[in-house]
């Protein structure tokens, strides 16, 4: 059986001036504006190139295929949504329930905000999913988790705190990927998050005693 060929995806080389800096971004602007019109199927790098008003070849410059432009808007939605995770996870002065709770809102309200351009994202995760990249970026989210654990449950096992991290982790990614494909409001979204915040801390807490 033929192993399967990862995907490229590192950008083929960083703008160094104003100018192609903005060319960049008006590559992922474009990209933003086509996922959202066209979906994942008719994405390609051709209708982007199109979009942005400049030459295929100018776009294959910086971006080798579409699976590394695709990949580069999941980095920055990624890396945006797992900043403000870290500040909120890791701020010693606020005590752990209370972190989780703020970090399953925001994780919930990040999912809902702009919620076609996440769900045409998520439905194109699979070209780019398998490469070594994207599992790094999956990665940092599981280490993030796994820290906030060794906080909140000090006397946990280590087992149990890569467990707890996990179980989490996985629940709130398939819950706030499901209400954003509703069309929920605001304040449904933050009584889901609520609601979820308070099963997540009876969970942890209630282990965390047991133990």
């Amino acid at each position: 059986m033929a192993t399967r060929k990862k995907p490229v995806i590192s950008a083929r080389k960083k703008p160094s001036q104003a100018r192609s800096t903005q060319l960049v971004a008006d590559i992922l602007e474009a990209a933003i504006r086509v996922l959202v019109r066209d979906g994942a199927p008719r994405f390609t790098a051709a209708r982007v190139a199109e979009t942005a008003g400049i030459s295929v070849g100018s776009l294959y410059q910086y971006f080798p295929n579409k699976e590394a432009i695709l990949f580069r808007l999941q980095a920055e939605e990624w890396r945006q949504t797992m900043d403000r995770l870290e500040r909120i996870l890791g701020e010693a002065s606020v005590p752990p329930p209370e972190r989780l709770k703020t970090a399953v809102e925001v994780y919930f309200r990040s999912e809902c905000d702009e919620a076609a351009f996440r769900i045409a994202l998520e439905d194109a995760a699979p070209l780019y999913r398998d490469a070594p990249e994207s599992r790094s970026h999956a990665e940092q989210g599981r280490q993030l988790m796994e820290n906030f654990m060794r906080d909140a449950l000090p006397h946990a096992s280590v087992q149990e705190r890569v467990f707890a991290a996990d179980m989490i982790g996985t629940v709130m990614s398939a819950v706030g990927k499901t209400i954003s494909s509703q069309d929920r409001a605001r304040a449904e979204i933050d009584r889901f998050a609520a609601a979820m915040g308070e099963m997540f801390c009876a969970y942890l807490f209630r282990n965390d005693k047991a133990s």
